[in-house]
This record gives C-alpha cells, structure tokens and sequence, in this order.
C-alpha cells in the first residue's frame, strides 16, 4: 500500500518536473536576447511561447536568433564590413602620410648631398 502511493507521488513529481522544465527551457532564447540587448527580444520570447504548442522545434532558430546579435557589435555582419572599409581607408591615410614623409625625406637627403658637395667643392 505504501509503495502504491509512493510510486503514485514519484509520478506526480516527475510530472511536474518536467512539465516546468520545459516552461523554464523554452525561455532561454528569450534570456539570451534580454542579455544581449537584442532589438527583437520581444518577438523571440512570444515565439519561445508559441514553440511550446509546436514541442520546441523551432526553439533552436530562436537561439541561433537570439544569439547573432550583440549589443556592442550589432548583427555582425554589415558593421564587420564597414569596420573593414574603414580600417582599409584609415590604412590608405596612412599610406599617404607615408609616401609625404618618404617625398620629403628624399628632399632633405638631396639638400644635405648638395650641401655636402658645395662644402666638398668649396675647401
């Protein structure tokens, strides 16, 4: 008799356990895109909700989307380029203040060389 209602209390709790584990896991995305600051944070916790009535099968694209963007970065994608083309138009700067600097170099090298050969010349 006992272990009828023992049996009949694992069952329960088992139940239940499961029953909130798959509430608690179906708000992970949703964790996710609150701690990235995601734009779509919104959209990802009712879709968590509506993935509970599909049994989670669209719970991994919302992870994948929840995780792709970040806060400091964005989507990762377009800042990636444009943080590229800036860094290719800060290097083409740089290149150009060099050649100046090589130009002018080359400039005080000749005047030392001439001024050299006027001394050379002249004693």
């Amino acid at each position: 008799m006992f272990l009828d209602y023992f049996a009949l209390g694992l069952l329960v709790f088992v139940a239940l356990v499961l029953f909130y584990g798959i509430i608690a896991i179906h708000d992970i995305p949703y964790e996710i895109a609150k701690h990235r600051d995601h734009p779509h944070q919104d959209a990802i916790h009712v879709a968590g909700w509506v993935s509970l009535f599909t049994l989670h099968a669209i719970w991994p694209f919302l992870w994948i989307w929840a995780t792709l963007y970040r806060s400091e970065r964005g989507w990762g994608f377009i800042q990636r380029q444009e943080a590229l083309e800036r860094r290719e138009t800060a290097l083409e700067d740089r290149e150009t203040e060099l050649e100046q600097q090589v130009a002018q170099l080359r400039s005080d090298v000749a005047e030392l060389k001439a001024q050299l050969q006027q001394q050379r010349g002249g004693a």
